[in-house]
């Protein structure tokens, strides 16, 4: 009897059942982990201003402190000039200055993550009004006026990652017999056309994001091309349940971890720290400073994609013999037909 059924197609439909069924909790357990409370741990703060403000400042961190329920990571500069520099490197995510009797000045930076931007707005005052001192809030590098929740970005990696890998399966389903060469040049063919349309769509169509256009549309479609090619080198090496782990890469752990929807400081340390070496936390950092820090551009969210995408293209061509895919060429000596 258990021959019989696991020679039958029940066999393998149970067994995707039950994946199915894990892989929709694992779905719905990392979102709801990351992101429906999320919680500041570590957030660097540059603090400007003179000695004589050092006491008031303690009281003023210490109330920051209590209200966020986490430790604000200070990082003390001479001048006020210093510290919007560290805010345009990315380095901190606001800046506070306290003086006698001007009270509080807050400068939070929607753009670097605007989720903290609003902790810290919101807290900012309360704490001022508990401890009798005013507390004036701006926003030095506020977000574009179609994405006033800062989420456009992350949609639009996030349609490059699924649309990626998407694409990977249906060219194995749907162009089996490309070989190896073949099967790249189209990956890297569909991920150049798939991101030229996400940032056309986005930023002329809708006018969302005022993206540098060029440079938008290389990082999507690298990041399509790496998304592709993961799955194509996971194929080569685990055939027909390669969906497996390109999903739990990309999706259920890259995602919820790339600092899109929730900004790093907010997400669980470990989350935090996965999240910028996943090809979707690499992309949404790569645009992120594309489109809102284009002076201090970032190194490592570039090297992080092409790092993915060489490991995976290198790991297809070597065994490329084991991929489901590719057809037989003729011998050369073959005859020609008369």
């Amino acid at each position: 009897m258990w021959q019989d059924f696991k020679d039958s197609p029940f066999l393998p439909a149970t067994v995707l059942v039950l994946i199915l069924a894990a892989a929709a909790g694992l779905f719905a357990g990392s979102y709801t982990y990351a992101m429906a409370n999320p919680t500041p741990h570590h957030v660097p703060v540059a603090v400007v201003g003179e000695p004589e403000g050092h006491r008031d400042r303690a009281a003023f961190v210490q109330g920051m402190e209590k209200a966020l329920g986490s430790s604000l990571e200070l990082r003390h500069y001479d001048t006020q000039a210093a510290a919007e520099h560290a805010v345009e490197a990315q380095q901190v995510f606001a800046i506070m200055r306290v003086e006698r009797p001007k009270g509080v000045e807050l400068d939070v930076s929607s753009a670097s993550g605007a989720s903290v931007a609003e902790l810290l707005s919101t807290a900012g005052p309360k704490v001022g009004r508990a401890l009798g001192v005013p507390v004036q809030v701006r926003d030095l590098k506020p977000l574009n006026a179609g994405d006033p929740r800062g989420l456009a970005i992350f949609y639009i990696s996030l349609a490059a990652v699924i649309i990626g890998f998407v694409g990977a399966i249906q060219l194995s389903v749907h162009a089996r017999a490309l070989n190896p060469p073949e099967r790249i040049a189209y990956t890297a063919a569909y991920a150049l056309l798939g991101g030229f349309v996400i940032a056309a769509v986005v930023d002329w169509g809708l006018g969302a994001l005022d993206l540098p256009f060029v440079h938008s549309w290389l990082i999507l479609a690298l990041t399509m091309f790496t998304s592709g090619m993961v799955f194509t080198m996971f194929n080569t090496l685990i055939g027909r349940w390669a969906m497996l782990p390109t999903w739990g890469v990309m999706v259920l752990l890259g995602n919820p971890s790339s600092g899109g929807a929730v900004s790093w400081p907010l997400l669980p340390s470990a989350l935090g720290e996965i999240g910028r070496w996943l090809p979707p936390g690499a992309s949404v950092n790569a645009q992120h400073t594309a489109v809102y820090f284009a002076d201090h551009q970032l190194v490592q969210p570039y090297l992080v994609l092409a790092a993915w995408a060489l490991v995976s293209c290198t790991v297809f061509w070597l065994w490329r013999h084991r991929h489901p895919g590719g057809r037989d060429r003729a011998p050369a000596h073959a005859a020609a037909p008369s």
